[in-house]
């Protein structure tokens, strides 16, 4: 089966396609103190702070592999500001139509293994929460049924996180939708393993998805062509036709930037044919 959250990212922040690094400014008292010390210092943020701002362009302009090799050079980093990234950075070079099976497979752990060290690094920060989740989801595709049930419990906790710590993140909002529709279409025998295994498997409807999804356009309003989709997605479950229709237009007029929006306006097109 597909990724829980195959294809949410770049989303990730779509709402991440802005700088986020702050640097906090130094108190007076401290600007006295050894003074040479200081502008070491000084001149050390402003370096992170400037390979912050530059990831955060490359990530805007859809520059999947220079990101990657910009950001892969600070691998060693304790900043969950760079591991986060870094995560995403790796996810997507491996969701690249050009990356071989197992080049895929090798950048989908090593993603996993950022988001996992961003989280041990900082918990409070709200896109190591949402980037652990969707990977550990990515690497759940690689290890079976079993073991992709059992993680979405702690990936729908870690979204929840990621919701808690920042309540305005379109796309972690987006990803619990994503999360949701999942499991409200899990197919039967998948359902049939899930009780087998589990006491209580997770389980969520079309309506909890389509919540969310609206949720998240209405935090951030034409954010992400995937929530477009999916918000399509979900009224053609329900059988309400128009409000699909609505939708999927918007997410096949959306502009085509990544490779994620060109499958976006593909799948609209498709499903508007099938609407009629």
């Amino acid at each position: 089966s597909s990724c829980i959250c195959e294809q949410c990212c770049v989303f990730c922040d779509c709402q991440n396609r802005k700088a986020l690094f702050l640097v906090t400014v130094t108190p007076l008292s401290f600007l006295i103190y050894e003074r040479v010390a200081h502008f070491s210092s000084v001149r050390a943020l402003d370096s992170a702070q400037e390979v912050l701002e530059q990831a955060d362009y490359l990530y805007s302009c859809g520059e999947t592999q220079k990101l990657h090799q910009l950001l892969v050079r600070h691998k060693d980093s304790d900043d969950a500001e760079f591991l986060w990234r870094l995560a995403r950075g790796s996810r997507d070079l491996a969701l690249l139509s050009s990356i071989s099976a197992d080049e895929k497979k090798r950048l989908t752990y090593e993603a996993f293994d950022y988001a996992k060290k961003a989280l041990e690094k900082n918990q409070a920060c709200f896109a190591a929460h949402k980037w652990f989740a969707i990977c550990l989801s990515d690497v759940g595709d690689y290890e079976g049924i079993k073991v992709k049930i059992g993680n979405s419990y702690t990936i729908r906790n870690h979204l929840e996180q990621a919701i808690e710590l920042n309540p305005k993140d379109a796309t972690s909002i987006h990803i619990l939708g994503y999360w949701c529709f999942a499991f409200a279409e899990l197919a039967w025998y998948q359902r049939k393993v899930a009780a087998v295994i589990f006491a209580s498997p997770p389980t969520a409807t079309y309506e909890e998805a389509l919540a969310f999804f609206l949720k998240a356009e209405e935090v951030d309003p034409n954010f992400y062509s995937k929530n477009l989709l999916m918000l399509g997605k979900s009224y053609m479950m329900l059988s309400d036709v128009k409000r699909a229709a609505l939708w999927l237009a918007k997410a096949r007029d959306y502009p085509a930037v990544t490779e994620e929006d060109k499958q976006v306006h593909k799948e609209a097109l498709e499903l508007l044919k099938k609407l009629g």
